[in-house]
């Protein structure tokens, strides 16, 4: 596979219409088609199919969408890390994926830090839930991984964080369980609920319930909790979250109330073991650790 034909496919894939992706890549529209048909001889599969205005992607072409990203992603960051020339001036960019969490702050705080002493490291930071970061982690697509809660550290060398993340709810202003101090497993009986897909395969809340999670009545999942909080305004359940990454505050409409007993999710930054990381990588490594052993 050719890299310039998989970016072909991916500018056809967003755009789903051919004619514009060629324009973008300044391709005679025909000589696109033929480069397109060329890699769907080569995996011998029907990527897409072409409608009326465009295109739509079969569900070959929308599984070969996601390999040819990460194919491009890591060629984009194998050239970051080769670009790097061999003077003391350390330079390129570190890649962290992290699930939603307050952890994201000391991240943010030891970058400040790098980047006072060094304006040549950048970051690129990607979010998304522990199958996404893992899956992104064992790659090789990104350096490091934060992650919430229990998770399986077997493959991977770690920083356990001296922070935690409190678990609650968050409800309307207007429910009944508003004025609480807390929740409690039998509040939860009978109420429509929205949950992380991370939090509904944990054992930490069956745990806490006493009972299994899937006997509750769970209506809907997400990755993001932003978008759930906006399900929430309008009415359509309890979101369960962690604190500190929603705002609650008096014009938000919505009020965050701790789980009781509490649940506390650790936090861990984790890599490849025995991972061979570029400069940039080592010098966040070695100040992330700093960070909270002198702490």
């Amino acid at each position: 596979m050719e890299l310039h034909i998989l970016r072909y496919f991916l500018e056809a894939a967003k755009e789903l219409n051919i004619t514009r992706t060629a324009a973008k890549f300044h391709v005679a529209q025909p000589a696109m088609s033929k480069q397109l048909g060329k890699l769907e001889r080569e995996l011998g599969r029907k990527l897409y199919v072409r409608e009326q205005h465009g295109i739509r992607l079969t569900p070959d072409g929308i599984l070969f969408r996601k390999r040819a990203q990460e194919i491009v992603d890591l060629e984009e960051k194998t050239l970051a890390e080769f670009a790097q020339d061999d003077t003391q001036i350390i330079s390129g960019t570190v890649y962290i994926g992290a699930g939603e969490t307050a952890g994201v702050r000391r991240i943010g705080r030891v970058l400040r830090e790098i980047r006072a002493e060094y304006p040549g490291i950048n970051y690129r930071m990607i979010s998304g839930d522990y199958e996404d970061v893992a899956e992104k982690l064992g790659k090789g697509l990104i350096d490091f991984g934060l992650f919430v809660g229990k998770v399986s550290l077997k493959d991977y060398d770690c920083l356990i964080l001296p922070e935690s993340d409190r678990w609650g709810a968050i409800v309307r202003v207007d429910d009944v369980l508003a004025d609480r101090e807390f929740v409690s497993p039998s509040d939860l009986r009978g109420r429509e609920l929205l949950f992380s897909h991370q939090a509904c395969t944990q054992g930490e809340f069956s745990e806490w319930l006493g009972f299994r999670a899937d006997t509750l009545n769970i209506t809907g999942t997400h990755n993001l909790a932003y978008n759930a909080a906006v399900m929430v305004r309008e009415g359509l359940g309890i979101l369960i979250t962690i604190d500190g990454i929603i705002s609650t505050g008096n014009e938000s409409g919505l009020r965050f109330i701790p789980l009781m007993p509490e649940i506390r999710a650790g936090l861990v930054l984790a890599w490849k073991k025995d991972a061979i990381l570029s400069k940039a990588a080592q010098k966040f490594r070695q100040q992330f650790t700093a960070s909270f052993t002198e702490a």
